[in-house]
């Protein structure tokens, strides 16, 4: 009875004792995750209040951030924080944020966080490549290198024109083989995007029915070009970055960059056709008017087709490809708009909300082709269009990207009329967020002119 008295005391003393390490650890933790979270810094942006180990995640739908950003812009102004768990990120909004960040400040806004999914691709435990390279002398020596390259591959030249206008000889083909039937247009129009950049960087194009080009337009992260020709030897150009491995991964950073962007955009164009026929009629008389039936488009009649211009570029701004862009990270400690904002923050730019800024745009929820168009209809370019971020992150490939939405869009107007099918219901103008924003899928008919 004795041993059984004594036992039960010990049992009593030790639960006692792990009660008091429980609440000891709770309280540990809890004083831990608060240090990690608290902000050291004054003058620091405001935002939502940061729960213990989540941070402020559950203010944010992640299937679509910018309009979350949106919301707690409302509240909060155009710069708050945000915390990812124990990651800090500060969030712009608005256009003069943004470029007072991207342009202004541009090297205080240069750098990018580390991106984990680098290391599982086998590609060490740092960021490489151009896109998501830090920023220093190494991503500066691979960037100049880069836009190098493209131009001796013929960007900004006749040649890169040309293989663009045989492509979309193909998609136009591709296209007319459907014989008016309701088909998905995202299919072939990715493969002919994704065909151009293929010509630029692999030297050649493939069909579009191909089993290695469909295997390459899925897995292309997997089946990066083996061919080094033109890689610089010795010492000095492993220390500018120019190892194999990290070249490897600049051409599957110029292959996505290259496709996915203008391939979505394209998507959208021909979703507003579907969805504003008044507007394509409008297209096809410019088109009629400048060009023809019968010559193929150049990017010389840029100059004489402002309302198709404008329509291109509402496209972009309204489409929304990329809402948030790519994340930055700050270079050095710095301030803006009277914030501080330390070194080594993550920095989303709400692109989205630069795009449909109230204060710039007359109609900025609405699909208005006239916001590109001054009062003599002739084409005008606001300053806060800026779908392809600026400053010096802003994407190498522009100039390729705007040849093949003139191109690729004005031929296929040219040579088609596109509408919907009659047994289908109005598609979707909200997009699926995933980095990107593209249309729902939906069907459509091209009907030759």
């Amino acid at each position: 009875m004795a041993l059984l008295l004594w036992l039960g005391s010990q049992l009593s003393s030790c639960w006692s004792n792990i009660s008091v390490l429980g609440v000891f650890l709770t309280v540990f933790t809890l004083l831990l995750d608060f240090m990690k979270r608290r902000k050291k810094w004054s003058h620091y942006p405001p935002g939502p209040v940061s729960l213990p180990f989540i941070g402020t995640m559950l203010y944010v739908d992640f299937r679509n951030p910018h309009l979350s950003f949106n919301q707690l812009r409302k509240k909060f102004g155009n710069i708050f924080n945000l915390q990812n768990c124990w990651s800090n990120l500060v969030v712009l909004n608005g256009y003069k944020t943004v470029k007072e960040a991207l342009v202004h400040r541009s090297e205080d806004f240069a750098d990018r966080p580390y991106f984990p999914v680098y290391e599982h691709l086998g590609y060490g435990n740092k960021s490489e490549g151009i896109v998501m390279a830090r920023y220093g002398h190494v991503w500066k020596e691979l960037r100049k290198f880069t836009l190098s390259t493209l131009r001796n591959f013929g960007m900004g030249k006749k040649s890169l024109e040309e293989r663009v206008t045989e492509e979309v000889g193909f998609l136009c083909s591709a296209v007319n083989s459907e014989r008016g039937c309701p088909f998905d247009l995202r299919f072939l129009v990715n493969n002919a995007v994704c065909n151009v950049i293929c010509t630029t960087i692999y030297g050649e194009r493939f069909d579009y029915g191909d089993v290695t080009f469909k295997k390459l337009l899925h897995l292309f992260e997997n089946s990066l070009n083996e061919e080094a020709g033109f890689l610089p030897q010795g010492k000095v150009a492993e220390e500018n970055g120019f190892s194999y491995n990290n070249l490897r991964l600049v051409t599957a950073d110029l292959f996505a960059a290259g496709s996915e962007t203008t391939s979505t955009t394209l998507q959208w164009a021909f979703l507003y056709m579907l969805l504003h026929p008044e507007i394509q009629s409008k297209v096809h008389a410019e088109i009629d008017k400048v060009i023809g039936r019968e010559r193929s488009p150049t990017m010389k009649d840029q100059a004489s087709m402002p309302y198709t211009n404008a329509v291109i570029h509402e496209v972009q701004r309204y489409g929304d490809v990329a809402p948030v862009g790519l994340p930055h990270m700050t270079y050095r400690d710095t301030k803006l708009q009277g914030f501080f904002i330390p070194k080594g923050t993550t920095i989303i730019t709400n692109l989205s909300s630069v795009l449909k800024d109230e204060a710039v745009w007359e109609k900025p929820n609405e699909f208005y082709p006239e916001h590109f168009l001054d009062a003599n209809g002739q084409f005008v370019k606001p300053e806060a269009f800026l779908p392809f971020s600026a400053g010096r992150r802003a994407c190498l490939g522009e100039q390729l990207a705007k040849m093949e939405l003139f191109i690729f869009f004005t031929t296929l107007l040219q040579k088609f009329t596109f509408v919907l099918p009659e047994d289908q219901p109005r598609p979707r103008e909200d997009g699926r967020f995933a980095l990107t924003s593209s249309p729902h899928p939906y069907l459509v008919r091209a009907v030759p002119r």
